[in-house]
């Protein structure tokens, strides 16, 4: 028995709606070929507990939950004594996750932050270098943020892992994609085989698209992994690198690190 299927019959299923496709473009979730906004969902709660150690009676934070694509499943895996919390800065994504997962799961819960961003918030008025996430010290047992910081530049990118490992306790874990540029990614990034080039450098940064950095930015693999030791991180699991390079990955389309407090 696969472990969705063990989840579903054990735990239920998770509300059967999906967000407008407009809504959708708005967040900018990019569904894989083959691989619908539901099933995007399935595959991550399974990373989740493989590579995060997520257990059904744990707190879970994700700065950046969009249109709800992971808290949906994970709906249907927290028990009562678990809890969820999500932000971000689209306040439609927001207003959807209220009004069509909130009302039928009281331990989840979901807010707009008004924070900057070149390409999802452009009006923004709190800056993301010195945003502080809304909850206290150590309130949480996992977090996870997917294609958030492939849209941040870097000192936004330390502050919140700073945030992070502030609300994380002790034998926390969170679970983060980057696009990583290493020599195997850079290799297929000259040789045309990756989805992404990442032509245009910045201060510390690449990025894909011209005049438009926070669209898709990409880091040096031994840059995040200095990240995260200034926040006082180390990994909790091997890299999981994605398919964007070309690979035959198991994983998703970004690289995936599981980090915990050092």
């Amino acid at each position: 028995m696969s472990l969705i299927t063990y989840l579903r019959r054990r735990f239920g299923r998770r509300p059967a709606s999906a967000p407008a496709a407009a809504l959708r473009r708005k967040v900018r979730v990019r569904e894989t070929p083959g691989v619908d906004f539901r099933a995007a969902g399935d595959l991550y709660l399974r990373w989740f507990v493989e590579l995060g150690s997520l257990t059904p009676d744990q707190a879970v934070l994700e700065p950046g939950c969009g249109t709800g694509r992971m808290a949906q499943p994970l709906t249907g895996y927290l028990d009562a004594t678990g809890s969820y919390e999500g932000f971000d800065v689209v306040r439609n994504a927001i207003e959807w996750c209220e009004e069509n997962i909130a009302p039928q799961h009281p331990n989840f819960h979901f807010r707009h932050v008004d924070v900057l961003n070149g390409v999802y918030n452009p009006e923004g008025q709190l800056d993301p270098e010195t945003f502080e996430f809304p909850y206290p010290d150590e309130s949480f047992d996992f977090a996870f943020l997917t294609s958030v910081f492939t849209h941040m530049l870097p000192p936004e990118l330390r502050h919140y892992l700073q945030e992070i490992r502030r609300v994380l306790r002790p034998q926390g874990r969170c679970l983060m994609t980057f696009f990583l540029l290493n020599e195997e990614s850079l290799d297929a990034a000259r040789a045309g085989r990756a989805k992404r080039r990442f032509a245009h450098e910045g201060d510390g940064y690449f990025y894909d698209i011209a005049r438009r950095p926070e669209a898709a930015v990409a880091y040096r693999e031994e840059d995040v992994l200095g990240f995260f030791e200034q926040a006082g991180f180390e990994l909790h699991a091997p890299i999981r690198y994605g398919r964007w390079t070309g690979r035959q990955s198991q994983g998703a389309g970004q690289d995936m690190l599981v980090v915990k407090p050092a």
